[in-house]
């Protein structure tokens, strides 16, 4: 085989070769003809002419982007550190590659932008306790400005905030007046519904006094069980009554 041939060949295969991409279930590669965008091909087999077309290789799948702690000031002027952490997908390729440089970090500066913008306009007790309308309402901005770009936003989750040392000494001391608050509002409802119930024993005792005969009786019970106190019986008043009605008809 001559030395001609074999270059001939050898050039063939290296056309080839540079002529034929592979591209997976979840990528997609956008196309240039001389600098002109031609489209979108992909997933499997495709074919570009070397030298005159060029391929940028997207993937569609969902990307996870920690936002860095962002210091934000809340609406009550109270700095805190807030971390967070983006879902998206890119769903128009041609898009995300000739609508913005680099979509990546375009979408990572606007997401810092955006949780400082939105934090920033609520107070302290809503962002520790709002925290999923704040999520949706990180997503439906991120989602709107992004969709120049063809990326879809799907989820912003707050990861932790992060308090001043002062700030969590005062919410710790406020936590526990209001814990001291609750045990005295449950004690003085309790004091309340015992005597309610004393009430009623003593209305219906006061209309058979037979009862509180008996109630006494029960008490001595009760307090004969332990051996080591000394019981002091007062006289009942039923007992000695008959004499006293008898001495007070003498009298008279």
């Amino acid at each position: 085989m001559s030395t001609p041939l074999i270059v001939f060949i050898a050039i063939i295969a290296l056309f080839l070769i540079s002529a034929v991409k592979i591209l997976l279930e979840y990528e997609r590669g956008v196309v240039f003809r001389l600098g002109r965008i031609v489209g979108a091909r992909g997933p499997g087999f495709i074919f570009i002419i070397p030298f005159i077309e060029k391929i940028v290789k997207v993937s569609l799948r969902v990307i996870t982007m920690d936002v860095p702690p962002q210091d934000v000031i809340t609406k009550d002027n109270v700095s805190v550190k807030v971390n967070a952490v983006v879902y998206f997908r890119v769903l128009e390729p041609i898009k995300a590659i000739i609508e913005v440089e680099n979509y990546l970090y375009a979408t990572s500066q606007l997401a810092q932008t955006t949780l400082r913008s939105v934090l920033g306009q609520v107070e302290l007790d809503d962002l520790l306790a709002e925290r999923d309308t704040l999520n949706l309402k990180l997503q439906e901005v991120l989602d709107k400005q992004t969709d120049a770009w063809g990326i879809k936003v799907t989820l912003v989750e707050v990861k932790y905030v992060d308090l001043p040392q002062e700030m969590q000494r005062a919410m710790a001391k406020q936590a526990e007046a209001e814990r001291e608050r609750r045990a005295k509002v449950i004690a003085a409802k309790g004091e309340f519904q015992a005597s309610e119930k004393l009430t009623e024993a003593a209305n219906i005792m006061s209309k058979n006094p037979m009862s509180l005969q008996l109630r006494f009786l029960q008490s001595l019970i009760e307090m004969s069980n332990d051996k080591s106190s000394t019981i002091l019986l007062p006289l009942p008043m039923e007992l000695i009554r008959p004499f006293m009605d008898k001495y007070k008809d003498e009298k008279e």
